[in-house]
């Protein structure tokens, strides 16, 4: 039986670490590590300041060009959380072992990262 997309997420949520938008900008920036797992076009249309577009789709095969160090703190963020879960349980099984998936709203990801 084929699975919906939300049944997916809500089933990848259960084994991937998340968080809030807010919580996620409270840590300090310099050692975590942003990215936005949007389409170049929609990083075009509403940026996120301080945050590296690494498209879901490429995600596995460019992270390394980002962080060889499976420490790095890792945000993954998109326009609901979805895409984020997903790249975050990729992650997660490619041995990166601080990965968070911000689960929010892409406006509140704005928001929170201009407070910060």
């Amino acid at each position: 039986m084929l699975k919906t997309i939300p049944e997916l997420i809500s089933e990848v949520r259960r084994s991937i670490q998340t968080t809030t938008a807010k919580d996620a900008y409270l840590l300090p920036q310099k050692s975590s590590l942003f990215i936005d797992v949007r389409e170049p076009q929609e990083v075009t249309d509403s940026p996120v300041l301080n945050s590296i577009n690494v498209p879901r789709g490429i995600l596995e095969m460019s992270i390394t060009n980002h962080t060889t160090d499976e420490n790095q703190h890792i945000y993954l963020h998109c326009a609901t959380g979805g895409r984020a879960s997903l790249a975050a349980e990729q992650l997660t099984r490619l041995g990166y072992k601080n990965v968070w998936a911000i689960i929010c709203p892409h406006n509140d990801v704005c928001t929170a990262q201009k407070k910060s």
